[in-house]
């Protein structure tokens, strides 16, 4: 039975976009269930991919191409599995640019990271303010939110957020992870987050770790 999932991930890895759905649509015509699909075959894939873009093993184009075969995954299993099972396991992240700032390549491939690991991911997209980011962690029930900035002129924005969070009394019921290109340690320490990646590989670890430790 193994075989199948390890035959998942390896073409997951692979980034067979084509093979993918079929791989993962004869697995449960076979019998398998859709969340074991996903639990035992995808998700240690994506694990793989994120764990070989860190060790400069796989790169980015790479890293895209195994991310859109997950969502091919993702896709033909939906309908097998009922209201919203689908990569809600890990918990539901809340990812945005912040106001001013319009970059989101790096943004984008932390939320595929995310949603192969197994998060609900809900990406507001970029130029974000603060207040918006509290709504949708009220709405959704978020349990992270990631908050990225790629322009030293819009990192104030994360520390704006982080007091509306605060100030509308969500600071303790979520945790919160910045990034960007400029964002160090000690600035995640400055503004009171609770962590940060220095890459999208490592935003998925410190994502997993924090949601384990909620």
């Amino acid at each position: 039975m193994s075989d199948v999932y390890t035959k998942i991930s390896e073409v997951l890895i692979a980034g067979d976009i084509k093979e993918i759905p079929n791989l993962c649509l004869q697995a449960v015509e076979d019998g398998f269930s859709a969340q074991d699909i996903m639990d035992k075959g995808l998700f240690p894939g994506m694990d793989v991919v994120g764990q070989r873009m860190k060790t400069g093993e796989m790169f980015i184009p790479e890293v895209l191409r195994s991310a859109k075969a997950m969502q091919a995954g993702l896709g033909v299993l939906k309908d097998k599995l009922t209201g919203d099972d689908v990569g809600a396991g890990m918990g539901t992240v809340i990812v945005g640019t912040v106001q001013g700032d319009l970059h989101d390549i790096g943004k984008n491939l932390v939320v595929m990271l995310l949603e192969g690991a197994g998060f609900n991911v809900v990406d507001l997209g970029v130029d974000i303010k603060p207040e918006q980011f509290v709504a949708a962690a009220s709405e959704h029930g978020a349990t992270i939110i990631g908050i990225s900035a790629l322009l030293t002129t819009t990192m104030p924005k994360m520390s704006e957020t982080i007091a509306a969070l605060t100030e509308a009394g969500l600071r303790d019921k979520v945790k919160i992870m910045v990034g960007g290109a400029p964002v160090t340690q000690t600035f995640v320490d400055d503004i009171g987050a609770d962590g940060y990646g220095a890459d999208a590989a490592s935003a998925v670890e410190k994502a997993k770790e924090l949601a384990q430790a909620a």
